[in-house]
């Protein structure tokens, strides 16, 4: 039979770019940095700012290389014309001290956040050692603040407690509904509403940490499930852990009961505010998913080494998590360990695998929309169990394979493309794929109320060119699923 051309590789005008939300920080900083001892001029940093056309120096310590602090131009000339500055004041004086830095390996979306959390204009970059590796601002991270954003995050910065938090919320969604209306690529929307749902979660958590007295310990609020791959829609629920590091081990205990009350006094509040309580109890009110750093590296562990079918089914979501608030090393650490042991778990990724083939792209033989006889929604298709699935199931699979950190479907659809050395047309179009389906998806929610016909669409209710691209989108996950068979075995 002759194969028709694809319609999502024929028309790439149709997607939104492929998004960035994961792209690690190390590729913006492109310019080399003006660095500065704590000794120099302000005679001689403005003289140099000047000749490179730079807005800013970072001031590092002349014997170990560690950034101590950054002198901005604004605040230069604000400080010599209003101040009684002396262009010969040590740069140190001046300087603003521990500057807003984050790992050159962490994520550009981590960093984004950030920077809107903070209202920061620049960021210091370093290496794992500390020492100083670049430094990015506002202008190499654009994406968060499209669409007249400001404004929202200065709300949410704002707020005084819960209730203004949910009227925030309110708006952020009606807000991200209109740019969606208006055309906003599928990352880019979803890249905006994680960013602004990471930004109030932060609000929410600093609003209830008031309220309660913590353990002096490194802890960290965790995201998994979609929140944690960057892809949350306009229906979204909790998928949330706290990941602790107490003293001593025979201390775990009592750091886990005086963290869960304030773990679900956050679960409540982001309830109010519209995050449905997760159904599985996957949050970090739950003590299962409020542990320390070694008991994560266990659960993990077993995982991967039981390989038990079920225990994979309940754990997938896990995978996908990301720090959001609170002590990110720890959580980074376990993100690196986990890049290292996931690759030598083979049969584990079997089992993976083979979960990701029990259910099969809604399209018959003969090209024709299969459906799975619901009662309720009859003639539709669940394009979250039956199509964005696929896709997620293939990118969290070779990114535990190959060892890869990002957590975005479509990062890691990328990053693995390149560690097997594909086509990156094949690559782009099963990106493209998923991104279809995520448009009907949000498309969907903004149009139904009922909870549970968020992610149905009867084919039927589309036009024939829709149709025609919803098709190709499940042959791209067809073509995903034979892949895996393929390699695996199965």
């Amino acid at each position: 039979m002759h194969e028709t051309a694809s319609p999502i590789q024929d028309n790439p005008s149709l997607f939104a770019a492929g998004g960035t939300d994961q792209a690690i920080l190390r590729g913006l900083a492109r310019r080399e940095p003006l660095v500065v001892a704590p000794a120099s001029s302000l005679r001689e940093t403005l003289y140099q700012l000047s000749q490179r056309n730079l807005d800013a120096a970072i001031v590092c310590d002349s014997a170990s290389g560690l950034p101590l602090g950054l002198i901005r131009l604004r605040d230069m000339l604000h400080v010599i014309s209003f101040e009684g500055g002396g262009l010969d004041d040590p740069v140190a004086i001046h300087m603003v001290g521990a500057p807003l830095t984050l790992s050159a390996d962490a994520s550009v979306h981590r960093a984004r956040v950030m920077m809107a959390r903070r209202g920061a204009e620049h960021l210091v970059l370093t290496e794992p050692d500390g020492r100083l590796h670049g430094l990015v601002a506002q202008a190499d991270l654009l994406g968060l603040r499209a669409g007249g954003t400001e404004e929202l995050i200065a709300t949410i910065k704002s707020a005084r407690d819960v209730a203004a938090m949910a009227l925030a919320t309110d708006r952020v969604r009606r807000r991200g509904a209109e740019l969606f209306r208006a055309g906003m690529g599928v990352a880019a929307i979803c890249e905006w509403m994680s960013g602004l749902n990471d930004l109030i979660t932060m609000r929410i958590i600093e609003l209830i940490e008031d309220e309660h007295d913590l353990p002096a310990v490194p802890w960290c609020w965790l995201a998994f499930g979609s929140e944690g791959r960057l892809e949350q829609t306009f229906a979204t629920d909790q998928d949330n852990g706290l990941l602790f590091v107490p003293p001593d081990a025979a201390m775990t205990e009592a750091v886990r009961a005086a963290f869960l009350p304030f773990a679900e006094a956050v679960n409540r509040a982001l309830h109010h505010c519209g995050f449905e309580r997760c159904r599985g109890n996957i949050m970090a009110g739950n003590p299962d998913c409020c542990l320390s750093a070694d008991e994560w590296q266990r659960a993990f562990t077993n995982w991967m080494y039981e390989a038990d079918p079920e225990a994979v089914l309940k754990s997938t979501i896990f995978f996908d998590f990301r720090p959001l608030y609170g002590s990110d090393e720890p959580v980074d650490r376990l993100r690196d360990w986990l890049s290292h042991a996931a690759p030598e778990q083979t049969r584990f990724l079997h089992c993976l695998a083979a979960q990701a083939l029990e259910v099969s792209p809604p399209l018959g033989w003969a090209g024709q929309f299969t459906f799975d006889r619901n009662r309720d929604f009859p003639h539709t298709i669940d394009l979250k169990l039956q199509g964005a699935r696929f896709f997620m199931d293939a990118g969290r699979l070779w990114s535990l394979k190959h060892g890869i950190s990002a957590t975005a479907t479509a990062e890691r659809l990328r990053l693995a493309g390149a560690a097997q050395r594909r086509d990156p047309a094949d690559v782009a179009a099963e990106i493209e794929g998923f991104e279809l389906i995520q448009r009907f998806r949000i498309h969907q929610q903004i149009q139904t109320k009922d909870q549970d016909a968020i992610n149905r669409v009867d084919p039927d209710d589309l036009n024939e060119l829709h149709r025609l691209m919803l098709k190709e989108s499940f042959r791209q996950a067809k073509r995903l699923q034979s892949r895996l068979r393929q390699e695996f075995g199965l």
